[in-house]
């Protein structure tokens, strides 16, 4: 009789155990993984189309669905076979980075990847002090449910990097939400010293879309020389030291990158053997608008390719006649710079000549051609693509629509005030 009693007990307490620990292991389970939204129809670009689609790589949604997440950690989830999706009965399915997915597929992560820590530079939203919100959102020109268009003001860099604690991007992010839940997005880049138009997608589908076009003008450029409507244009305005021998042409000189000082810079620089790997094509039209007897000229520049550092590198390599201001590719003109003798010269505006500092440590003013150093003269002063948010609107009912079709958006910003400044001196002199 006790040996059935004990058999009885060991079995009541077996059961108990697998219905507990069962229930416990599914509840361990869904702890186990942060499950991601269900994949949804996207936007994308391809020449001059735009067409959407009910698919996309398990990368390309996890990179979409967790901004926060370092690129390298993403990475190595799917290198060390940790991203799933769900199937049939809640069960789980390994993909790779590669691997396609359908509308209404969910992807699930790990649930540490809710505890890695917001990145530095995004911690840095939450010091953005009145007057500097202020600041980022008078450099707007232009706004709609697509993309967000700035005048990008010379000395502030675009994106992070070494000793760089304060990028537009980052700073964007934190003061040019308004009514959108997420941030907006880069969709191309001007140097740190340069000026001018900068585009950014307010969504990810917008940001997608400009991708491409910004893309395919790139690789597409040899099959644009010649026409006019090009999908996007761009004009720079820039000071050189010289003049061209001719008052307008096409630079087409491939570009490469060299190590400089014993490995601790780099530089770009023309490279004569187009075939090498790491050369890149870079085609550049230029016009000169004016010059003056002081050895100045202001040209028009417009690339057709979107290279590192191209127009610099055209300017003074190719045409001979370096940006002002430019002493990375220019520093053999600038070692006998004389600049302008202002005694003749009627002052045109005493603000010009303030000594203003700026949120974020900018001061426009200084840096003419009047001054011993001069800053850069590089300014990015049109843009001419299309209305993306009109052509997104056309996609909802069309699944394939032709950019070309859609009505252009001409961008202007204006040139900084010691650019400015220097125009009043030439055309004063």
């Amino acid at each position: 009789m006790a040996a059935k009693a004990i058999v009885l007990r060991v079995g009541v307490l077996r059961s108990w155990r697998s219905r507990h620990f069962s229930a416990t292991s599914e509840q361990d389970a869904k702890a186990k993984w942060h499950t991601l939204p269900p994949v949804t129809a996207t936007v994308k670009g391809q020449g001059n189309q735009v067409s959407s689609s009910t698919s996309t790589t398990a990368l390309k949604w996890v990179l979409r669905c967790c901004p926060n997440l370092p690129r390298t950690l993403v990475h190595k989830l799917f290198r060390l076979r940790q991203v799933r999706v769900a199937i049939q009965d809640n069960r789980l399915k390994r993909v790779t980075a590669k691997d396609t997915l359908n509308s209404g597929d969910c992807i699930v992560l790990p649930h540490s990847v809710k505890e890695i820590p917001i990145p530095k530079q995004q911690q840095l939203e939450c010091h953005t002090t009145a007057k500097e919100i202020s600041f980022i959102r008078s450099l707007v020109i232009y706004k709609d449910p697509a993309i967000l268009v700035l005048n990008k003001p010379p000395g502030m860099p675009v994106q992070g990097g070494i000793d760089i604690k304060r990028s537009l991007d980052v700073v964007a992010a934190s003061c040019l939400k308004y009514e959108y839940s997420e941030p907006p997005r880069l969709v191309h880049r001007l140097d740190r010293d340069c000026s001018g138009i900068l585009v950014m997608g307010r969504t990810q589908t917008s940001a997608t879309v400009l991708h491409s076009i910004f893309r395919e003008k790139t690789s597409s450029a040899s099959d644009d020389l010649g026409t006019e409507n090009r999908v996007l244009q761009r004009k720079y305005r820039a000071l050189v030291i010289g003049c061209p021998r001719r008052p307008r042409g096409l630079v087409t000189a491939s570009l490469g990158k060299v190590v400089v000082d014993n490995g601790k810079s780099d530089r770009i620089t023309i490279v004569d053997n187009s075939s090498l790997l790491s050369s890149q094509h870079a085609i550049t039209e230029y016009r000169v608008i004016g010059s003056s007897s002081h050895g100045y000229t202001w040209l028009e520049l417009s690339p057709l390719t979107g290279r590192k550092h191209q127009l610099r590198v055209h300017c003074a390599e190719v045409l001979g006649t370096p940006i002002v201001g430019d002493y990375k590719y220019g520093w053999q003109a600038h070692r006998k710079w004389s600049h302008f003798d202002l005694s003749d010269v009627e002052e045109s505006s005493e603000e010009l000549l303030k000594e203003e500092t700026l949120p974020f440590g900018l001061n426009l003013n200084k840096g003419s051609i009047n001054e011993k150093q001069p800053r850069l003269h590089l300014h990015c002063k049109q843009i001419v693509l299309p209305d993306i948010s009109q052509a997104l609107k056309h996609v909802q009912s069309d699944s394939s629509y032709d950019l070309s079709q859609v009505k252009a958006l001409e961008l202007v910003a204006a040139m900084p005030p010691y650019m400015r400044r220097s125009w009043d001196v030439m055309n004063s002199s």
